[in-house]
């Protein structure tokens, strides 16, 4: 029986040291999780425009530190669903693939670009050859994985030497996932920061840059702007003044609403050396 404490208190991550069994049972809860969330919502928003709203977040931290010479992208998005993330980048990209695990979610193409899709298989590995893919993104998927540090030794073998990998990611706990929370699927949860940073090191890739951002109470500028506040540039000033300020705040699980008041995520972008 694993003692659950050690995991809210981001010594250790509750899911990467799961075993076949655990990663079945696992992969079949969350396969469909943030799509039964979603619900009618989906239908809705295959039939109208969908609003995509971390576009500025994902300029500022990911999309701006790709070099300019590299000018056609073959693209893995993980857990892209729709794929509008790739939106602004589009006349930089030759080719999409989502891995993706719901039909949902499925679409043709992403503005005339066409996109292929394919399923994730429950034990981590990807169904790639390495060195498949010059650029990868992974925002807000990785929580919903178990085995966390394989998938990230999956991306990096998946990424060509040279290619970049952009993640986003909470790091802290997001409650207590022992029993059920309100607007959370039954397994997500953060990634402890020290973990996520020893993770990425093991692995090998090459660290670009970190940011910590998303502000624990940025989310309720929205009641004041006229757009999604990570589609707002002056939000996202805001939102970096606050993640500096307390910065020195990592806790992982936090009871206490003091505590609370922190960076609730991490950005990398994070690279494959060009000698592996």
């Amino acid at each position: 029986m694993r003692d659950k404490q050690e995991y809210l208190a981001g010594k250790k991550l509750y899911g990467d040291d799961f075993n076949l069994d655990e990663l079945e049972e696992w992969f079949k809860d969350e396969s469909e999780g943030y799509a039964n969330l979603l619900g009618a919502e989906i239908n809705q928003s295959k039939n109208q425009n969908r609003q995509y709203t971390y576009h500025a977040l994902n300029n500022k931290y990911g999309f701006n530190f790709l070099p300019d010479d590299k000018k056609s992208f073959n693209v893995l998005g993980c857990g892209s669903a729709y794929g509008d993330e790739f939106k602004p980048i589009l006349e930089r990209v030759d080719k999409i693939t989502i891995l993706e695990p719901s039909d949902a979610f499925v679409v043709q193409d992403i503005n005339k670009v066409p996109v292929t899709y394919v399923k994730p298989n429950m034990d981590g590995s990807l169904p790639f050859p390495t060195n498949s893919f010059d650029l990868i993104t992974c925002f807000g998927v990785l929580h919903h994985i178990a085995n966390v540090s394989t998938v990230v030794g999956e991306l990096y073998r998946c990424l060509r030497p040279g290619g970049y990998l952009l993640v986003r990611e909470p790091t802290l706990s997001m409650g207590d996932w022992r029993k059920p929370r309100a607007g959370l699927t039954k397994r997500e949860r953060g990634i402890p920061l020290n973990i996520f940073r020893q993770i990425i090191s093991t692995t090998g890739f090459e660290v670009i840059n970190e940011k910590r951002c998303m502000f624990s109470l940025t989310r309720h500028l929205n009641r004041i702007m006229k757009e999604p506040v990570y589609n707002s540039k002056t939000a996202l000033l805001i939102d970096e003044v606050f993640c500096w300020l307390f910065a020195w705040n990592s806790k992982y699980h936090a009871p206490k609403k003091i505590d609370k008041l922190r960076p609730t995520s991490v950005f990398y972008v994070l690279s494959k050396s060009v000698r592996d």
